[in-house]
């Protein structure tokens, strides 16, 4: 079992990424403020000393501790460490992503520094950013200058600061992203705000600041307490639940893996550093397209380092190979293919024909992580041989495998338990209240319709992946009134010809049935060298986009309509850019 001190966004995230288990876990805040969806955790809440953190994990048989409390909360930290002391558990500290302390800034050790730098730099008039429970470190402050502080907006936040003595016309209420509009009001000399990191907005109020040519104090976070305990240090949720899999590997039935891209990066970072400084390391850090770092173990060989490619329980055919890295300076920062790396041969790809077949978000995971001006050369020993078992020479890809990977994590999912958590989300989006529940492929396409649908709770947006059919009969079955279902076109054009489950291995796009739809839509286009379907943002006429919109989607609600009889059904058409297509 594993027990969660949360109350903060990172809490919230690890809520999310614990759910993915399907096992039972504890929640603890301090409080009953933060709203939070748990299906398989169990809230506590209350303020707990180690005595009482003992006796649950005692009772509950916890093996594992998850401190996602804010940066701040030193007592916390200190509990945690001190109980994982004496029981030997081990503790995963879930961190935030902060940013590199820019020398723009004015840093402050602690509350009574700040205070001293704030007198010593003449600042008669502050608008402090750092919470209400910090109202009374500062009072030497407030006392004898103008001192505005920005609370939330809770009967608890106004009385704290009533009981710190501090002047009620003085306080601000938090509203999201406000920090330019209080500054416009107030005009204050100075911000004052906690190093909180990304997650905590710190980055949003410094930009606000520096825009208004004021001075930035900044609290600098406290460091984590050490101590007997084994403490592991994340900042992500891939890298989260990738500890949890090493820490409690029976607590997830399924465990996670790395893409091609990520094991290249690993891979060019490690021979990078080898070049630069001769080190060697048997890990490096990789930061990910979220900007969380993970580490990463790696080999080295003459003239490479390497990494080999861990798919976790996903059933991938890259599974065990051998991805290999050379660098050596030169003139620009430059990113080649090398043996059993595929090449481009048709157009539709993110680079064209004759490129290596590494794809946009490896390229940019290199250039995110090496800072060197170097060539970087990625190569397979193997991936000619493997690339044939893949649909590679189907899609134009030839001579090796694809470098690919959009988040830098694998995530498995047995086919049954996706579709069972499938139906545990659209139970929570009905239990919601809400009005529609929105159904989309993922991540992307769901982030548009949010914008579309911006009233909606966040339970009310439900991921099918691939099983559109599934998905809808769930939706039935708990008597679902309205349902607006968004798809990208590469799922559209199989749903519309009738594939229910639209991952590729049952699946492909019919180039017949596209070139009807497309006859249909007054838009008839040789599809020979069109590869994906994507591709036909581009290829159809903007006058006739409307209307093989409305074909495609005519045609996918003729198979999905009968599996929502007693329901209304809106299909949402989403090109690559987000705009969005309705009948």
């Amino acid at each position: 079992m594993i027990l969660v001190f949360g109350g903060t966004t990172e809490g919230r995230m690890a809520t999310k990424v614990l759910e993915e288990a399907g096992t039972p876990y504890f929640y603890s805040t301090h409080g009953d403020g933060q709203e939070v969806d748990l299906v398989h955790g169990s809230r506590l809440s209350g303020a707990m000393q180690v005595d009482d953190m003992a006796g649950i994990c005692r009772e509950h048989d916890i093996r594992l501790l998850i401190d996602a409390a804010h940066p701040f909360a030193q007592q916390l930290h200190a509990n945690v460490v001190r109980l994982a002391g004496q029981t030997s558990i081990p503790v995963i500290r879930y961190d935030r992503i902060y940013p590199p302390r820019a020398p723009s800034l004015l840093w402050c050790r602690d509350y009574d520094d700040a205070i001293a730098q704030l007198k010593a730099h003449g600042v008669d008039s502050l608008l402090a950013l750092t919470g209400v429970n910090t109202i009374g470190h500062m009072r030497p402050y407030w006392q004898e200058h103008t001192c505005w502080f920005r609370v939330l907006n809770r009967d608890t936040s106004r009385h704290k600061a009533h009981l710190a003595g501090f002047p009620a016309d003085h306080l601000v209420y938090y509203e999201h992203d406000d920090t330019a509009q209080l500054l416009k009001l107030l005009h204050p000399q100075a911000i004052i705000t906690k190093e909180s990191g990304i997650s905590g907005g710190f980055t949003e109020k410094v930009e606000a600041a520096q825009k208004a040519e004021i001075l930035v104090f900044v609290v600098e976070r406290p460091p984590y307490p050490s101590g007997d305990a084994h403490v592991e240090h994340v900042n992500g949720p891939h890298g989260l639940r990738r500890m949890v899999e090493r820490l409690l590997p029976e607590f997830y039935p399924l465990h996670s893996g790395l893409t091609t891209g990520t094991c290249a990066t690993a891979a060019a970072v490690a021979m990078a550093r080898r070049l630069v400084t001769g080190e060697m390391p048997d890990s490096v850090p990789v930061v990910l397209p979220n900007g969380e770092t993970i580490a990463v173990a790696v080999t080295y060989g003459d003239g490479y380092a390497a990494v080999i490619k861990d798919a976790g329980d996903d059933p991938d055919v890259t599974d065990g190979l051998e991805i290999r890295a050379s660098v050596e300076w030169n003139d620009a920062f430059e990113i080649c293919g090398g043996e059993g790396v595929g090449r481009f041969t048709v157009p539709g790809f993110d680079y064209p024909p004759g490129e290596a077949a590494i794809n946009r978000t490896p390229r940019q995971m290199l250039r995110d992580n090496i800072h060197e001006t170097v060539r970087v050369t990625i190569s397979v020993p193997l991936g000619a041989e493997i690339a044939r078992r893949t649909f590679n020479p189907r899609l134009g890809i030839e001579g090796g495998i694809s470098i690919i990977g959009e988040s830098g994590i694998v995530k498995p999912y047995s086919e049954e338990a996706f579709i069972q958590s499938i139906g545990k989300c659209m139970q929570v989006a009905q239990a919601s209240g809400a009005t529609r529940v929105v159904i989309n492929s993922g991540a992307k396409s769901e982030q548009f319709l949010r914008d579309r649908y911006p009233d909606l709770p966040s339970q009310a947006f439900v991921q099918y992946g691939n099983y559109i059919g599934q998905t809808l009969r769930f939706a039935d079955q708990l008597g679902i009134r309205h349902v607006t279902l968004g798809v990208m076109l590469g799922k559209a054009v199989k749903l519309a010809a009738g594939n229910l489950d639209t991952h590729s291995r049952v699946a492909t796009m019919d180039r017949d049935f596209v070139a009807h739809l497309l006859d249909e839509a007054g838009c008839p286009i040789a599809l020979t060298d069109v590869t994906l379907a994507r591709e036909l943002w581009d290829r159809i006429p903007p006058d006739r986009l409307q209307a093989f919109a409305r074909i495609v989607i005519a045609h996918c609600k003729a198979h999905c309509a009968p599996l929502l009889p007693h329901a209304t059904l809106t299909i949402l058409l989403i090109d690559n850019e987000g705009t969005i297509f309705s009948c």
